[in-house]
């Protein structure tokens, strides 16, 4: 096995490239890509080599990238569930002007409205999904409700909301 520091030395930039590319956010990727690394630092000794060193960076890396596409998520939706009083509550700049205020939580109202008027499948799905961070397989577990289902009422909760937030725009 190598170094640990040439191994980040020369599997760094990939990492960083593909957290850049998924989340679109510097800061974040570079978190994620910290975070890889000091995961990899943790388990080395554990370190089979069943798979290339690149396949287990990235497999971490991927893991890592999904839970903050999650985290990211699921922090909308708990935000908006709680019906806070004032969008400036959730917008992180407190320079927002009043009409980019007024706008945001039109968005958020307008998609509070749209899922109060899904089916009680499509709107249970979503919620479970988007406020409660379930995967189809937890969400079928709950629910009864099939993975090709719960994927099908997914889409059409998400596609409603899209087209009403397009309205807004």
């Amino acid at each position: 096995m190598q170094d640990f520091d040439s191994v980040v030395r020369t599997y760094r930039p990939r990492i960083f490239r593909y957290a850049l590319a998924s989340l679109r956010d510097r800061d974040a990727a570079e978190t994620v890509t910290q975070d890889c690394f000091l995961k990899a630092h943790r388990a080395w000794d554990g370190f089979r080599g069943d798979a290339a060193l690149q396949t287990w960076l990235m497999q971490i890396a991927v893991n890592l990238v999904r839970d903050v596409g999650r985290n990211r998520r699921l922090q909308f939706w708990k935000r908006a569930a709680v019906g806070l009083d004032s969008a400036s509550d959730w917008i992180p700049d407190g320079a927002v002007s009043p009409e980019d205020r007024a706008s945001a939580r039109q968005r958020v109202d307008a998609i509070w409205a749209v899922v109060e008027q899904l089916s009680e499948r499509q709107r249970t799905v979503f919620l479970l999904h988007y406020m409660e961070d379930m995967d189809p397989a937890e969400i079928e577990a709950v629910t009864g409700i099939t993975r090709a289902a719960i994927k099908v009422h997914l889409f059409r909760a998400v596609r409603a909301v899209r087209e009403r937030l397009k309205g807004l725009a």
